[in-house]
């Protein structure tokens, strides 16, 4: 019987001698006297450790499985009855070769932080609220079924049905890497429900992701440059209407970007949210400007722009789901708002790392 893995795709090709010195000097620092008198940079050394250890760690684990699989390859061409054992050794060492193939694709910076996710309805009043509400359930799912922890950091619901805006901080290893590929804007067709002569109508919705970078990046900001506002927190008024202003916004006055907080009680806890969601969205608007300057030189328009179109989402008259980046494409819509979005995910790391392979 013939023995065979997959390859490791171009995406994949990186210095691992390299990683491993780079591991070993940062491991040392680690051990050295002092290292937790000053926690910021401490925290800033594990940070770097975090995907060092996440790619070092399962190849060398994928080593070895592959040396246990030719043993049990050869052993299979004397004993038939192996057979069946091989086929399901070797399942498993291509689904992690897989995974780890996925893995190694993430070469920023910030791949391995945790992600802040912002969905905000477009227009289109209750319609584009509603379905800003579904991305975010979405969103929630895809999280959910990887093991990641969610942490509402703002939402400011529709009066009638659904979400103006809500911003949520997914928790977990990678949680930026994966998620950066669904900035943009999506698009749903569906007849709508509240439409009482059940037309079709045409939503959009906008999300923005943007890494956890507190403790692993300092972003200085001059104090003169901020404006603080507090306002009421509760939600659109009635009874549940917080009768103290303990939402916090931050504004960037230079940039004009802002960041908000209201779910928390506590105006301290609020005012915490809101200046690390408001670093959050500095740091990725000058990646954004890093990487459409690189894209700019290879002739590549529209990727990294905010109000790019993304995806298509249909519901009527077909179903149907489609990456206009990739051309990723799945018929059943259900399954996808339920939070089965790795294919689309997939695809757009897979592209990713074969132009960036290419320059």
């Amino acid at each position: 019987m013939k023995c065979s893995t997959a390859s490791l795709s171009s995406g994949t090709l990186f210095d691992l001698d390299n990683k491993r010195k780079l591991r070993e000097k940062l491991t040392d620092q680690m051990g050295g006297p002092g290292f937790w008198d000053n926690q910021e940079k401490a925290q800033q050394v594990i940070a770097q450790l975090k995907p060092l250890n996440g790619l070092i760690n399962p190849f060398d684990a994928l080593v070895k499985e592959a040396d246990d699989l030719g043993a049990l390859c050869e052993l299979c061409g004397e004993d038939d009855s192996l057979e069946g054992e091989l086929q399901k050794e070797l399942y498993s060492i291509e689904k992690k070769l897989g995974e780890f193939d996925l893995r190694a694709m993430f070469t920023g910076g910030q791949d391995s932080s945790n992600a802040f996710l912002q969905v905000s309805a477009g227009t289109g009043g209750t319609e584009a609220c509603d379905w800003a509400q579904i991305l975010l359930r979405m969103y929630t799912r895809w999280a959910e079924r990887h093991g990641y922890t969610l942490e509402m950091i703002d939402e400011l619901r529709n009066e009638e049905a659904g979400i103006r805006s809500a911003t949520i901080l997914v928790k977990g290893d990678y949680a930026y890497g994966y998620l950066q590929s669904e900035t943009g804007v999506h698009r749903l067709v569906r007849i709508s429900p509240f439409d009482a002569n059940a037309r079709r109508h045409t939503s959009f919705a906008a999300v923005n992701v943007t890494p956890d970078i507190e403790g692993t990046i300092n972003i200085e900001i001059k104090p003169d440059d901020l404006k603080r506002d507090t306002f009421r927190s509760g939600g659109p008024g009635g009874q549940h209407q917080n009768k103290t202003e303990s939402g916090v916004r931050y504004t960037h006055i230079p940039s004009g970007i802002a960041a908000e907080s209201r779910t928390e009680r506590s105006q301290h806890k609020n005012d915490a949210n809101a200046m690390a969601l408001l670093k959050a969205k500095m740091y990725r608007v000058e990646e954004m400007k890093r990487k459409a300057e690189i894209e700019k030189q290879y002739d590549e328009k529209g990727e990294v722009s905010w109000g790019s179109q993304i995806r298509n989402y249909v519901m009527q008259p077909y179903t149907l789901v489609k990456d206009v980046r990739t051309d990723t494409q799945s018929g059943q819509i259900q399954a996808v708002l339920d939070g089965e979005i790795d294919d689309f995910i997939q695809a757009y790391l897979r592209a990713k790392a074969e132009k960036e392979h290419k320059k």
